[in-house]
C-alpha cells in the first residue's frame, strides 16, 4: 500500500527512499540526455520529507476546505505519480504494468478532482464578490 511506504521515515528516508532512489536516478539520466544539461543529484531524504510534508499539510488543509491545501495535494500528485507508478517501464499486459497503470490512472483522476475543487472555490469567490448589497431607499 502507498501509505505504508512512508511509515518508517528515518535518517535514510525509510523504505520509500529505497524505492525512489533508482527511479530518480533513471529520471535524472533521461532528463540529462533529452535536455543536454547535467542535472544535479537529488537528496533523497529531503525529497521524501517534501513528499510527506506536501501530503500531510495539504491533506489537513484540504479537509478544512482550503484551496491552498488542494494546490499542495495537486503538487504532491504531480511529483509522485509519474515516479511511483512507472507503468511505462514495463511490457503491456504484464501484471506489474496493469497494477501500476491502474494506480496511475487513479491518481490522474484525483488530480482532476482537485482541479475541479480549485475551480469551484474560485467561482464561489467570484460570485460572492459580484454580489453587492443594495441600499434601501425610502
Amino acid at each position: 500500500m502507498y501509505v505504508a511506504r512512508f511509515n518508517e521515515f528515518d535518517a535514510t528516508g525509510g523504505p520509500i527512499a529505497k524505492e525512489l532512489n533508482p527511479k530518480l536516478s533513471v529520471l535524472r539520466k533521461n532528463l540529462s540526455t533529452k535536455l543536454g544539461v547535467r542535472i544535479p543529484n537529488i537528496n533523497i531524504w529531503k525529497f521524501t520529507a517534501t513528499i510527506i510534508f506536501l501530503k500531510g499539510v495539504g491533506g489537513v488543509l484540504f479537509v478544512f476546505g482550503s484551496r491552498f491545501g488542494s494546490v499542495l495535494l495537486l503538487l504532491h500528485l504531480a511529483i509522485t505519480t509519474p515516479l511511483l507508478y512507472d507503468f511505462y517501464n514495463y511490457r503491456p499486459n504484464s501484471l506489474k504494468y496493469n497494477l501500476l497503470l491502474k494506480d496511475f490512472v487513479q491518481n490522474v483522476a484525483l488530480s482532476g478532482a482537485l482541479l475541479f475543487f480549485i475551480g469551484m472555490k474560485n467561482s464561489i469567490r467570484k460570485r460572492q464578490l459580484k454580489k453587492t448589497p443594495k441600499s434601501k431607499t425610502n
